[in-house]
C-alpha cells in the first residue's frame, strides 16, 4: 500500500505580497461553499497554490480549475462538490470492497466526497509510480485534488472523443497501442483496474501521446467488482477503436483479458 504524502511546502517570507481574498472568490464563490473556499484559502497558506485561474473542465461531478504554484508550475485543481446527491450513489461501490478504504463509514455526503477526492490522489500516486501516463498528483486535502496541468497555452489537451476528427488512421492505429500499454501498466504493475476507461477519460497530446485521467474510481483486484469493471473498460476501448475510430486489427475483448488475467497470476505467484 502507498501513504498518502502532502505537498512539500516552501517557507514563507515576508515581503511576498498577500494573495488576495477577493481574488479566489472570484473564481469559485458561484459555484462552491465557504468550506470549499476555506479549504481553498488553507492551500494557499500552506503555500502550494499562489492562484487560480477559470475553468478548463467542468462536469456534474467536478470542476477543474487552472492553478499557479509559488514556483511558476502551472496545476490542475479539480475541486468535487460535496452535495451531489447523484454522485454519491454512483461512487459507493467503489469505496465499499476497497480494502483500503475498509471499515469507512460516510457520514454524510461530504465525508464521502472526502474519501473519494482522497482515493483519487492515491490512485494517481500509485499509477504514477509505475510509470503510468497520469498526471503527476501533488496533493489533496477535503474535496480539493492539485496535480498536474495537462495542456498548452492554458488550455487542457483535448479528449480523445474531441480530438477524433482530427486524427488519421495512422494516429489512431498509434493511439490504440498507447491505451492497450498504459492499461497493461495499470492492471500489471498497479494492481488497479480504472474502472472508467474510455474515449472520455484519455488525453491526447501533440506529437500523438496520451494522458490517463479521472482515476478516482480505480480499484484493486481484492475489490468484489474488479473484473466486472475491467471486462467494461477493454469492451469500451474495443468498441471505441473499432465502431468509432474504424481500426479493424483490434483485439478481442477476451484476448486481453487472458494477459491480465496471466500477468496478475504470476503477481501472486501463481502462473
Amino acid at each position: 500500500m502507498i501513504e498518502d504524502e502532502y505537498y512539500e511546502p516552501l517557507p514563507r517570507r515576508r515581503e511576498e505580497k498577500r494573495v488576495k481574498d477577493r481574488d479566489l472568490y472570484e473564481t469559485v464563490e458561484e459555484v462552491f461553499d465557504h468550506r470549499t473556499v476555506l479549504t481553498l484559502y488553507s492551500l494557499i497558506r500552506r503555500r502550494v497554490i499562489k492562484r487560480m485561474n477559470g475553468v478548463v473542465s467542468a462536469g456534474k461531478e467536478a470542476r477543474v480549475y487552472l492553478g499557479y504554484g509559488w514556483r511558476g508550475e502551472r496545476y490542475a485543481v479539480k475541486i468535487y462538490f460535496t452535495s451531489t446527491a447523484m454522485f454519491k450513489k454512483g461512487i459507493l461501490k467503489y469505496i465499499i470492497g476497497d480494502p483500503r478504504f475498509e471499515g469507512f463509514k460516510p457520514r454524510d455526503t461530504r465525508s464521502l466526497i472526502y474519501a473519494w477526492t482522497r482515493k483519487e490522489y492515491r490512485n494517481l500516486r500509485r499509477m504514477h509510480s509505475v510509470g503510468v501516463k497520469v498526471p503527476r498528483p501533488v496533493t489533496y486535502m477535503n474535496n480539493v485534488l492539485v496535480m498536474e496541468f495537462m495542456g498548452e497555452d492554458n488550455r487542457r489537451y483535448p479528449l480523445l472523443i474531441e480530438a477524433l476528427p482530427e486524427l488519421t488512421r495512422e494516429d489512431l492505429e498509434t493511439i490504440y497501442n498507447l491505451v492497450l500499454e498504459e492499461n497493461e501498466k495499470i492492471v500489471c504493475r498497479g494492481g488497479l483496474v480504472h474502472g472508467d476507461l474510455s474515449e472520455y477519460n484519455i488525453m491526447v497530446k501533440p506529437g500523438i501521446d496520451i494522458v490517463i485521467i479521472d482515476v478516482g474510481q480505480a480499484v484493486p483486484p481484492e475489490h468484489p467488482g474488479f473484473w466486472d469493471f475491467l471486462r467494461r473498460d477493454v469492451y469500451n476501448i474495443t468498441r471505441f477503436f473499432n465502431e468509432e475510430a474504424g481500426l479493424e486489427n483490434v483485439y478481442e475483448p477476451e484476448e486481453l483479458l487472458e494477459v491480465y488475467k496471466e500477468c496478475l497470476a504470476e503477481e501472486k505467484g501463481g502462473v
